[in-house]
């Protein structure tokens, strides 16, 4: 049994692996095949569910960081750990955020839970969304990132943001 459980984790260690790899070739596509069809996706801006929703968040986000960043897009994954059907990562970020392509240094802590087999079902990101509003969005954000009503102004903008990108990519 002991065995059985090493190669689960092992298994579900790679899933981990390949998002992140995925994610800094900034390929959303290989990203959204990682998640079980009923999976959930949380963080500070999205809340959604199933594997098209965040496959559509993740392609949105790719094609933002290949189109804008360029040069400037960095992502470095680390301390990926499973221990049963959890695991967790944390993982950094730097990009180009926004017409006035502002510099984003983002820190995230990431929970996750697996299917048996081993495709992601929760996935839940934190970070400093006051930080990020801060860097994001300029003198707004750095005067009113920590207030509830910015966070709720940013979530519903990106909601209509991917709504509008999974309209236009079906």
């Amino acid at each position: 049994m002991m065995l059985e459980e090493a190669g689960l984790a092992a298994g579900r260690l790679h899933t981990l692996q390949r998002l992140y790899a995925a994610f800094e070739r900034r390929d959303g596509e290989a990203m959204q095949a990682l998640y079980a069809p009923q999976a959930t996706f949380d963080d500070p801006v999205f809340s959604l569910h199933g594997a098209h929703e965040i496959g559509g968040m993740w392609r949105m986000l790719c094609r933002s960081a290949r189109k804008r960043s360029r040069d400037e897009w960095s992502l470095k994954a680390s301390d990926l750990h499973v221990e049963g059907d959890r695991g967790r990562a944390h993982w950094e970020v730097s990009y180009l955020y926004g017409t006035a392509d502002r510099l984003v240094l983002n820190a995230v802590d990431a929970e996750f839970e697996f299917t048996p087999d081993g495709l992601i079902l929760r996935h839940v990101d934190h970070f400093d969304f006051r930080a990020w509003a801060a860097q994001a969005l300029g003198w707004p954000g750095r005067l009113f990132g920590g207030l509830p009503p910015m966070q709720r102004l940013v979530r519903k903008q990106a909601a209509d943001k991917l709504a509008r990108f999974l309209a236009s990519h079906l």
